[in-house]
């Protein structure tokens, strides 16, 4: 009996049901059993928007997160067979991308000039909620030029910040990794991750208080 459009229908939702309780690790692990190249396309997809967002914003460049993106899940499928049962997916995968982002920043430091004069676009978008405090809390279009300084001064003092720090500040505030996590991510003890974002968040501050106009 052929079956029809309605049959096909309840198919494919029970089907998409089936693959959205099947964990990371599990995709990755059944990826590297059978090399079913839907496994990894869906691993990819589950991270798209996540990922891609947080390399941009940790790189400023849309074009080089992009690159550093497609190497990340290039190295996943590159080196699925170290995955280690028992590990979670998500923070090996950050990790990945961390290293790749931080590589990519060193190479392309010496290209990068930044203009005390002239904001960048990425300075008049939203920083994270770490930076939150460096905003103007009056919406007044008359503090337009006040707040694109203040974000000036934060992004430059950002990339002033040693990758190190600048890497726990994107973990930690921009994707809402626990300490834990992003402990796991940088293979350091929590405590080094805390003591990094304090020393951020000390150096952050006094960009603000500097910025101040009465």
């Amino acid at each position: 009996m052929q079956a029809t459009m309605t049959d096909l229908h309840y198919a494919e939702r029970q089907l998409k049901a089936k693959s959205d309780t099947v964990t990371d690790e599990q995709l990755l692990l059944e990826y590297r059993q059978n090399g079913d190249r839907e496994l990894y396309a869906q691993l990819v997809y589950r991270y798209e928007r996540e990922l891609f967002s947080y390399l941009r914003r940790y790189l400023g460049n849309a074009e080089m997160a992009e690159d550093v993106f497609q190497a990340a899940f290039l190295s996943v499928h590159l080196k699925c067979d170290s995955f280690q049962e028992g590990r979670r997916f998500r923070p090996w995968l950050y990790t990945i991308a961390t290293n790749a982002a931080i590589d990519a920043r060193r190479r392309n430091k010496r290209h990068r000039t930044v203009s005390l004069d002239t904001p960048r676009e990425q300075d008049n978008e939203d920083v994270g909620r770490l930076v939150n405090l460096l905003e103007s809390s009056d919406p007044d279009p008359a503090d337009t030029a006040l707040s694109a300084e203040r974000s000036r001064l934060v992004r430059e003092t950002l990339d002033k910040l040693p990758e190190s720090m600048t890497a726990v500040i994107h973990l930690v505030y921009y994707q809402g990794m626990k300490y834990r996590e992003a402990a796991e991510v940088l293979d350091v003890p929590v405590g080094t991750v805390k003591s990094r974002l304090n020393s951020a968040i000390t150096k952050l501050t006094d960009v603000w208080n500097s910025s101040q106009v009465d």
